[in-house]
C-alpha cells in the first residue's frame, strides 16, 4: 500500500494526532540536561579552576600566557603582572592572560 493511501486512511479515520504538553517539552528538557552536563558544568569548572590559579599567583612563579610566552612573575598587581622574559626584558600584561604555571620536569616525567 503507497504511502499516500495510509495517509488517506489515517485521517479518514477521524482520529486527531494525540499530541501532549509532556510530548513537547520532556524532549526538550532531555536536551537541555545533556547540554548542561557535557557543555555548561565543564566549562564552568575550568572556569572556576582558572580563577583559582590567578588568585594564587605570587611572586617568583614561573607562568606561561595565552600567548605562549614562558616568564618568572616579578610584581603583581590587581590586574597586572609584571615577567621576566630574558635577564632584564620585563613586560607588563593583563593577570587574567595567565594560562596557568609552568609544568616542572618531574610533573612533566610523570
Amino acid at each position: 500500500m503507497p504511502l499516500s493511501q495510509i495517509v488517506q486512511v489515517m485521517l479518514s479515520q477521524g482520529q486527531p494526532a494525540q499530541g501532549g504538553l509532556l510530548d513537547i517539552l520532556l524532549p526538550a528538557g532531555l536536551v537541555m540536561l545533556v547540554f548542561y552536563f557535557l557543555l555548561i558544568r565543564p566549562q564552568q569548572k575550568t572556569a572556576k579552576e582558572h580563577q583559582n590559579l590567578i588568585n594564587s599567583l605570587k611572586r617568583d612563579d614561573e607562568v606561561i600566557t595565552n600567548s605562549g610566552i614562558y616568564g618568572t612573575i616579578t610584581g603583581l598587581t590587581d590586574t597586572v603582572v609584571t615577567l621576566e622574559i630574558a635577564p632584564n626584558v620585563r613586560i607588563k600584561m593583563q593577570r587574567n592572560q595567565i594560562a596557568g604555571l609552568k609544568a616542572t620536569e618531574s610533573a612533566a616525567k610523570k
